[in-house]
């Protein structure tokens, strides 16, 4: 059966939380403070966080940073992947990616449908590998944000969740977790 076993070792991530807007600030990310106070609630370490503009080479370069920083293990973006014009967080990110995971996609679809019905047919929520680095991107709202990480997130993310986590697969933690 699936889910946490209490009996295994937690190994905390160093995860990185992006915001990308146009009109969030430190005062008004919502959506990055909850991700940010949930991973930290749920014993991983806060890596680093930015707010970046709708703008696919903004994107970018502060992804690539994160991606360099030995610090870093994952990231996760919040914002910019409706349909409005200015909404350019998948195609900023699906070209640094060497593999995407389909099934994120998937089952954020199937969590926020709960929450927001139909609705979630406007969300182009992603996630992958660049390099060794896990991203996932999730829709700006903070409902948006807790459907992902309440439903996905918190549990791929824990060294304990089996019959296997993407903790594992985390390059320093690769043999740890096994």
């Amino acid at each position: 059966m699936a889910g946490i076993d209490e009996r295994l070792r937690f190994y905390p991530l160093r995860i990185a939380v992006i915001t990308v807007s146009d009109t969030r600030t430190p005062e008004t990310d919502k959506s990055g403070d909850y991700l940010a106070t949930s991973l930290v609630e749920a014993g991983h370490e806060l890596a680093g966080r930015a707010i970046v503009q709708d703008e696919v080479e903004a994107i970018r370069n502060q992804i690539r940073k994160f991606v360099a920083d030995p610090a870093v293990d994952v990231i996760l973006s919040t914002g910019g992947t409706g349909f409005t014009p200015r909404d350019v967080t998948p195609e900023a990110v699906r070209p640094l990616m060497r593999r995407e995971m389909d099934g994120f996609s998937v089952l954020f679809h199937l969590a926020s449908r709960s929450t927001v019905g139909l609705s979630t047919l406007q969300s182009r929520a992603l996630a992958g590998q660049i390099e060794e680095k896990f991203i996932f991107c999730l829709p700006g709202s903070p409902g948006a944000c807790r459907d992902g990480w309440t439903h996905i997130l918190v549990h791929e993310l824990d060294s304990r969740y089996r019959p296997c986590s993407l903790a594992g697969q985390v390059p320093r933690l690769r043999n740890l977790c096994a």
